[in-house]
């Protein structure tokens, strides 16, 4: 069973949606228990880093968060994604989960669109199992404003937008994170997916 966290931070319904279109079990829950008795995690999110670390915070599960997401696959999309590292600086300076080392910050380019939105080409940086099966030329959807600061090891992936935008994080065990829309990035997202949810051997 794929747990997807519901704490009130969007977006729930279409990582559904792409589980129940992959055939994989999965639960749309806030419940500690459900959280901890799933296969796979999968935290969802957009809108503004504060405000989604307080619907954490009040729904109670960051401590439940931070020790399941060390023993199974853990996957943050979008905000969720920006949700793992130390801190946010959206609006104000706010702590994050701490699960993988770095920091989000505005993009600052003036000569820039922002948000950043739409297709772009996944750069591969290192190996990563949730890359498997994909070819050298595929691409994923964004749509955000912020993104990662954080150490070349823990960088999977990145697309250029004026410069690298971190695409992919991961602490290298069992923690990822996906600037990018995976269930909005047609068969590319779907088999990123896919990917995630096989290193938890839950099957269809």
């Amino acid at each position: 069973m794929i747990a997807v966290i519901d704490y009130g931070a969007g977006n729930i319904f279409s990582v559904k949606n792409a589980l129940d279109h992959l055939g994989y079990k999965n639960i749309l829950t806030k419940s500690e228990t459900d959280i901890r008795n799933a296969d796979a995690i999968i935290l969802p999110g957009v809108g503004a880093f504060p405000w989604a670390m307080k619907m954490l915070s009040d729904s109670g599960l960051i401590d439940t968060i931070k020790t399941e997401a060390k023993k199974k696959p853990f996957l943050g999309i979008c905000l969720g994604m920006q949700l793992l590292f130390d801190k946010g600086f959206e609006f104000e300076e706010c702590n994050g989960l701490g699960l993988i080392r770095g920091y989000v910050d505005k993009i600052n380019e003036p000569e820039l669109v922002i948000p950043h939105m739409g297709w772009n080409k996944l750069e591969i940086n290192h190996d990563c199992p949730l890359f498997s099966g994909l070819s050298e030329d595929e691409y994923v959807y964004f749509v955000h404003s912020y993104k990662a600061f954080c150490d070349d090891e823990n960088l999977f992936a990145y697309c250029e937008y004026g410069h690298k935008i971190p695409a992919l994080v991961s602490d290298g065990k069992t923690v990822f994170g996906a600037q990018f829309h995976p269930e909005k990035s047609g068969k590319t997202g779907l088999k990123i997916l896919e990917n995630f949810v096989m290193l938890s051997g839950e099957g269809k």
